[in-house]
């Protein structure tokens, strides 16, 4: 016999912003649902240990590809001195909670912080580093 599939369970009401009562429509896309908490602690923690920015990528459209949320990585509009400087915009999509766009943002962050490597070649992708 199958095992029923684990969704998220809703959030207190008017504690979050992720609009949850409009994946009720019937062209919803419930690919967010199946991010339990326990599967957002097993994505935060594999995106704290990236290795190389190929591996940041294919976690990116691994997201996308199984949530359907897209997560920009760049270098910030400004001058980039720390890993500050890197923008990580995790989309708004309806059913993604407010906090669990910040927690995925900082384990990137993170693991920016404890490999430097991946952010000079994130730098490097982008010609920021060319000449140097």
């Amino acid at each position: 016999m199958n095992a029923p599939v684990k969704i998220r369970n809703p959030c207190p009401p008017g504690a979050c912003d992720c609009e949850r009562e409009r994946l009720d429509a019937e062209d919803a896309d419930l690919r967010i649902l199946k991010l339990t908490r326990d599967a957002e602690n097993t994505l935060l923690e594999r995106l704290s240990r990236v290795e190389s920015l190929k591996d940041l990528e294919h976690m990116q459209r691994k997201i996308f590809e199984q949530l359907g949320v897209r997560v920009e990585i760049a270098p910030g509009f400004n001058e980039v001195r720390t890993m500050r400087g890197i923008s990580i915009v995790v989309q708004k999509k309806t059913g993604l909670c407010r906090k669990t766009r910040k927690s995925v943002a900082s384990a990137i962050r993170s693991a920016l912080e404890a490999r430097p490597q991946i952010a000079y070649e994130l730098l490097n992708a982008n010609d920021l580093l060319r000449d140097a």
